[in-house]
């Protein structure tokens, strides 16, 4: 399957090849899990790249607030689960990145969707939407009870192997991490990161034999055990309903 792919002008030279890559995903590219037949819980993640400086590229996450009954903690794109009135998965993704850490909409171009990914544990069939950041600025938490950071973080910091590494959940669970600053990315965000560095052709070799225990609060979340890789996508229950 062909995925549309828009290339605007103006698109720095640092797209390719990810985008030609993107352009023929599929799921298992991702994550050996498959949605259901009946479909789940519709719900979309914006995966957003700009650059502060022409040739450094960064990406947008956020990190949930430690308070919060699920998910806390735990780092993620923006995102969440569909509303009625959004009219595809770009909607939904731009929709919640506004609601989340104030992006406006207009200051971030789609250059397409990537394949659905279903999350298990809580039944969500997620739509990851690609996107340049072709005007940046100041971005923060607008829900703090829900955010508590919000940070851009150099692709150059996520490929260099001294913060590359695996993280283990009690459950026997072993994913792909990055330890970013003073963030630690794991889960369903670090396993989507994690491959699209390697499409894009931007990974450096790094040692998976690094493994670390989850932290406390972290570890407390529920994590579906799947058979995965340094390259594929963890269960865990990310996105916000």
């Amino acid at each position: 399957m062909i995925n549309p792919v828009l290339r605007p002008d103006g698109l720095p030279g640092w797209w390719e090849p990810l985008l030609t890559r993107v352009g023929t995903a599929r799921g298992e590219d991702f994550t050996p899990v498959r949605p259901p037949a009946g479909g789940g819980r519709a719900a979309a993640v914006l995966v957003l790249l700009g650059e502060d400086r022409a040739g450094e590229p960064d990406l947008l996450v956020l990190q949930r607030a430690a308070a919060m009954r699920k998910h806390a903690g735990q780092p993620a794109f923006p995102g969440g689960a569909a509303d009625p009135e959004d009219r595809d998965p770009a909607a939904t993704a731009l929709r919640e990145a506004q609601e989340e850490v104030g992006l406006d909409p207009r200051t971030a171009t789609v250059l397409t969707t990537l394949p659905e990914l279903y999350i298990p544990v809580s039944g969500f069939v997620v739509t990851p939407v690609l996107a340049w950041w072709h005007a940046p600025h100041p971005v923060h938490p607008c829900q703090p009870a829900e955010v508590a950071h919000v940070a851009r973080l150099p692709i150059a910091e996520l490929v260099d192997p001294a913060n590359r590494l695996r993280v283990r959940h009690s459950s026997g669970w072993t994913g792909p991490a990055f330890q970013a600053g003073d963030m630690l990315v794991w889960g369903f965000t670090a396993g989507v990161i994690s491959t699209l560095l390697d499409m894009a052709g931007w990974s450096r070799p790094w040692l998976p034999g690094r493994i670390i225990d989850l932290p406390d609060v972290a570890a407390t979340r529920a994590v579906a055990t799947l058979p995965q890789g340094p390259e594929s996508v963890a269960a865990s229950d990310e996105v916000v309903p």
